[in-house]
Formats: structure tokens, sequence, C-alpha cells
């Protein structure tokens, strides 16, 4: 079924109607005029330094984010993130909202993350707050902003205190070979995934085309609530729980590796999360957003798309 929406562009182009095509899944096509790169990033991060840059080894930060990724590259193997799942897909940690956990949220903060020192709460809402300026008829992107994130509880010792290197940073397959394109790449060398023929191969354990739907991610914030979202009973349409599933996945998005592995619908959620991760990666600032000013319009997006307790 082809139905016509109104889309508003937030700069002086004039407004048109554009034709999304709503799939059996819910997903949405991405805005012909938004596809090209029209969001004012910035050219560096409140420390002076590029974004995601990952080679500054006289900042003492990088020194700790490198750190953090030597780890995550030894421990983050096939048989590690199946039992991950298996324990955290029971989601009997916690009964509570979705904007309690937006609270609770404010106890984090990222160590993998060279651009960012601020209480996750204040990254989710700037990302929401910039991609509803732009977008402001996809109610349920400014959601997916506002959510994409929450997993990081699992830092919490409420949800059994796991290590950073478990929760944050870029995310990658397991069970095939590890791409190049990863960060710190080197340090995957010493994973044992590496030496064992039946997963350090292209394709390892999945087939050409498979669907990413099919290949397990390295365990962390993004799977977790890709998890929590689904058994939930969400009525996001597909590209936001891929969106969530998919944001750290930068070998992917902004490399273009692993594209061997996706199907059809894949790669029509891609665009979206392209979209998504422009504001994702640029809007982090030392700039507020009033959290008390925001949360009536937050408020109506999860009790549109979520029950109203979730089991986390």
């Amino acid at each position: 079924m082809t139905v016509l929406v109104e889309h508003y562009v937030t700069d002086s182009r004039i407004e048109e109607k554009k034709t999304k095509e709503e799939r059996g899944d819910g997903g949405f096509m991405v805005p012909k005029s938004k596809e090209t790169d029209e969001f004012d990033a910035p050219d560096i991060n409140f420390l002076g330094h590029s974004f995601r840059d990952y080679e500054n080894g006289e900042s003492e930060r990088q020194q700790g984010v490198e750190e953090f990724y030597r780890m995550q590259h030894i421990h983050q193997t096939y048989d590690f993130v199946k039992d991950m799942r298996k324990e955290y897909g029971k989601l009997n940690k916690m009964e509570m909202s979705i904007w309690e956990c937006c609270e609770l949220l404010n106890n984090v903060v990222d160590e993998s993350d060279p651009d960012l020192d601020e209480p996750q709460i204040q990254h989710l809402l700037q990302t929401a707050e910039a991609i509803r300026k732009d977008y402001p008829n996809e109610d349920w992107l400014h959601l997916t902003a506002l959510i994409h994130d929450l997993g990081k509880v699992l830092l919490l010792p409420e949800f059994g205190g796991l290590p950073q290197w478990a929760v944050v940073g870029d995310t990658f397959p397991v069970g095939c070979t590890f791409d190049p394109a990863s960060i710190h790449h080197k340090y995957f060398k010493e994973n044992p995934d590496n030496n064992t023929p039946k997963y350090n191969t292209k394709n390892g354990v999945y087939s050409e085309g498979c669907g990413l739907d099919n290949v397990l991610m390295s365990w962390g914030h993004d799977d977790y609530m890709y998890l929590v979202a689904k058994q939930n009973g969400t009525t996001l349409p597909h590209a936001g729980l891929f969106i969530i599933r998919y944001h750290s996945f930068y070998p992917l998005h902004k490399a273009g590796t692993y594209t061997h592995l996706m199907n059809d619908e894949d790669r029509e959620d891609l665009k979206w999360l392209h979209v998504f991760n422009k504001y994702d990666l640029y809007s982090k600032s030392k700039v507020h957003v009033d959290v008390e000013q925001m949360k009536p319009y937050y408020i109506s997006l999860i009790n549109k798309y979520f029950p109203a307790k979730l089991k986390w």
C-alpha cells in the first residue's frame, strides 16, 4: 500500500510532498531531500579534537579509549555473545517505564566515547531534539533517538554491573572474520575466535545475504535495548529497531563493510540509520537541554509506542 505524507524541510527549500512506501514491517522510505548531508556538523568536539579521533595518543582520555577497545576485542567472542543474550534475554532484572530508565541513565558515563563526558540523558535529548528539528513529522525517529542508548544501564549494579567493554563502544559481528575497518583492529589477534576455523572466514557461520537479524553482534547496549524493545511489544517501525541495534555498528554504516550479510530490508533500513548517525555523533554538546521542559513531549511518544511498564 502506498500512502502520501507531508514532510517539511527546516531550511529555506520549498515544502514538498513525498511518497513513502509502507512496507509490511511498518518501515518507511527515507525522504529524498534528506539523503544529502545537510546537517550542519561541527568540525571539532568539545575537547578540541576531531570527532571519533582514536589516534590522539597524547590524550589521557584517548589512551583509556584504546585500552577499552583492547579488552573488548579480546573478550567479545561468539560464545560470550550467545551467553549474554541468553541471560539478559530473560528480562528479569527490573520492571520500569522508559522515562524511569532515562533518569536512571543519569548515573552513566560512556568511557569508550572520545567525544562525550556528559551524563547520558543529555546526549539522548540532544540527539532527539536535533532530529526533531529537521524531521518534525517522524515522531518514531524522535523516540528512537531518545531511547537508543538506554541499554547502557547494563553498567549499573542493578543490571549486573557489566564491564564497559561488554556494554559500550563500536559493535561488530561475531562468528565471522573481524574486518580491518573496526577501530583498533590489531587487538582482535588475541580473540580466541580469530584462530577458530569456523569463525575466521568471510561468512563464518552465516550465509551471504542472510540478513542482519540472523547475525550475532558483539554484546552491548545496542543489542540489549533491541531485545528489550522487541520483547516488550513496541510498535516502533522496523527501521527504529534497526537503528537501535546497529547504531554503533560503524564498520557497516561508516566504512561499508559486512554488506554481504545484508538483505533487501537491511538496505532500506540502513538509509534511516545513515540519517540518524549524523545526529547521534555531531549533536554532542556542553549546552544542556532542559529536561523538564522536554519531558511532556517525549512522555507522549513513549505512551504511543510502548507499554507503561517494561521488563528489563
